[in-house]
């Protein structure tokens, strides 16, 4: 039998190399110029080897794989050394005083794509009454700031360094701050991609990204109910495996693994577009159906190991093509540090329909909501993961979903630990060391599939009920007091409520000790330690086991795993397993010996 069209009888590797040149053979010895002319030469089952450098180019994959083990990668040579950018140095910058220098650009250096004329804009986009574009000015490798107006440059505004983009029909105008520095001898660069490594069409299935740093893209806002580009992104698709990579200063989204162009998702709207009986997100959703999403059509990717920083909307997010994922070992930080807009998509992990998906053994801090998984949060488990310094949200947002969701062995570590306007939770060993938000949400109707689907089975607004709390610390001053309206009571056993914090009145077992002990997570280099518990009561625990939930009254389904087996948790946070005779309370199967702090990041379970 001979290979299909697009896959090679003897799969090759192609090499790229700044010394290179496009009009070579690929081999090592004359190796391409350009990842993007390894790409249009790479069939299924190929491997392209990107050799140290800075790469100034857009990557647009023309093709993807066949299957897990049939996949095309992109791989550097050394970790960490192939630099891809959406940026280009630009010299002739003139000094006009006070620090401020300009260059004037011709248009037609930036093709069909200007980002000094093109803004951020779109559903739940905030833009506090100025525009943002989508370019940027980078001095010794980090940006500065876009300036309202070009009367602020050189004046005393006591911030960061700003610019300021004029657009004409012939010249782009940059004027910018430079303290101290000539910026034609330091290499000024700036954005003109939108995009860094991003398939134009949908459809390129199981492609690897291993070891590259990917940075400077000019990317668009991208909410749920609209093509999601980031500085790498899936579009539409299936089986990537991103690892290993850095990925950072994105104007919006840093990995996308999301929502495919659709013309009808009103792109070119600020405000969502309601018809009647449905808002936007219910004609998107329902067009997807039409166009075939399932667990078996996209999603099954797997996001590991990535370091993913500034990025002024989401470090990853994903609209409906996330299904059936895996997210783990990342490292997600200074996610919207600058505020200069708002919005209803800023986090560092932002998912719609996360069904099935598993999200573990990440650390989140630094960001203004931790992990937000909004709508259809059925099937998946967040499980492991480290959160801290995050605000002026919550660590964790679960929005407007009806479960069957796991939220178990991870450290809650900011001022707001949860917040949830969802239901069909199961909350187990969890350390919560914030306050706890619980709210129904009744003006909005979302969907519940069938399981382990995308199918829909039903449609309801939300209550405050029908969760299940066992085994779980909490340290905040309400713990579990907002809970006390819930019309569904869960089930609550083994909870522990350290100092102040209150328990629920529908939890007649809740342990309560006094004194509350420091959960600040300290810092050294990229390691983080937590002091340990000291003293602790044990409330009466038992092994969590799927089969003792039940089912939930709303969706009618139990927690099991995406195959539909039985689950128990059997491991703590560190992957330590669980004894069954001492369970034990909160994320930690057991103590420090000596009640010295210890490390939580990075773990055994995180390497």
């Amino acid at each position: 039998m001979s290979a299909p069209s697009n896959q090679r009888a003897d799969p090759r590797e192609w090499y790229v190399a700044k010394s290179g040149n496009d009009a070579s053979t690929g081999s090592p010895e004359t190796p391409f110029r350009t990842i993007s002319e390894a790409a249009r030469h790479a069939q299924a089952g190929d491997t392209i080897l990107i050799h140290p450098g800075i790469y100034r180019e857009r990557v647009d994959p023309p093709r993807g794989g066949l299957s897990d083990t049939c996949r095309i990668t992109y791989q550097a040579v050394e970790s960490g050394t192939a630099d891809v950018r959406g940026s280009e140095i630009i010299s002739g910058w003139e000094c006009e005083g006070r620090d401020v220098w300009t260059v004037r650009i011709p248009n037609d250096f930036f093709g069909d794509f200007n980002p000094y004329s093109a803004t951020l804009r779109g559903h739940w986009f905030i833009d506090q009454g100025r525009k943002h574009h989508r370019g940027a000015v980078y001095l010794r490798g980090h940006w500065l700031a876009e300036a309202a107006s070009a009367e602020t440059l050189g004046s005393e505004h006591g911030g960061e360094p700003l610019w300021f983009a004029e657009v004409d029909e012939f010249v782009t105008t940059l004027r910018a701050e430079f303290p101290g520095a000539d910026p034609n001898a330091e290499g000024v660069e700036i954005n003109v991609r939108p995009t860094v490594f991003y398939p134009s069409r949908e459809g390129c299935h199981f492609i690897s990204v291993r070891g590259l740093v990917l940075q400077h893209a000019a990317t668009p806002w991208s909410p749920p109910t609209t093509e999601q580009i980031g500085a790498l992104g899936t579009n539409w698709s299936k089986g990537w495996i991103i690892e290993n990579n850095v990925v950072k200063y994105a104007l919006a989204a840093g990995i996308t693994l999301g929502k495919y162009h659709d013309p009808l998702d009103f792109p070119e709207l600020d405000t969502v577009e309601g018809t009647p009986g449905e808002d936007t997100y219910h004609g998107t959703i329902r067009r997807a159906l039409e166009h075939g999403w399932s667990l078996d059509a996209v999603g099954n990717h797997t996001v590991r190991n990535n370091d993913v920083s500034h990025c002024e909307m989401a470090g990853i997010c994903g609209s409906l093509g996330a299904v059936r994922s895996v997210i783990e070992g990342n490292t997600v930080h200074h996610i919207h540090v600058r505020r200069l807009f708002s919005g209803f998509e800023q986090a560092g992990i932002k998912f719609h329909a996360p069904i099935d998906s598993v999200i573990r053994g990440n650390r989140i801090f630094d960001c203004p909501c931790g992990l937000w998984l909004d709508w259809m949060t059925q099937g998946p488990r967040v499980s492991g993961n480290l959160f801290y310094d995050n605000g002026p949200g919550s660590d964790l947002y679960i929005e407007v979903s009806h479960g069957p969701f796991v939220i178990d062995n991870n450290l809650l570590l900011s001022a707001v630990s949860l917040r949830s306007w969802s239901e069909g939770g199961l909350y187990a060993h969890n350390l919560l060391a914030g306050n706890a938000d619980f709210q129904a949400e009744l003006t909005r109707v979302t969907p519940f599939h069938q399981a382990h689907s995308t199918a829909i089975l039903g449609w309801k607004n939300v209550m405050v009920g029908n969760d299940h709390f066992l085994n779980n610390v909490f340290a905040g001053s309400n713990g579990l007091r907002d809970y006390d309206v819930s019309t569904e009571p869960g089930r609550f056993a083994g909870n522990l409520f350290l100092g102040g914090s209150t328990p629920s009145i529908h939890d007649p077992t809740a342990t309560r000790a006094a004194g509350v002990p420091s959960f600040q997570p300290e810092t050294r280099g990229e390691e983080v330690f937590l002091p340990t518990r000291k003293n602790w009561p044990e409330p009466v625990v038992r092994r969590v086991e799927s089969r003792l939930l039940g089912v939930h009254s709303i969706t009618g389904l139990r927690h099991e795993n995406p195959d539909g087996s039985e689950f128990f948790l059997d491991h703590d946070y560190f992957g330590s397993t669980r004894a069954p005779g001492a369970v034990g309370v909160g994320p930690f199967a057991s103590a420090e010996p000596d009640n010295s702090p210890r490390r939580v990041w990075p773990t055994d379970s995180h390497q």
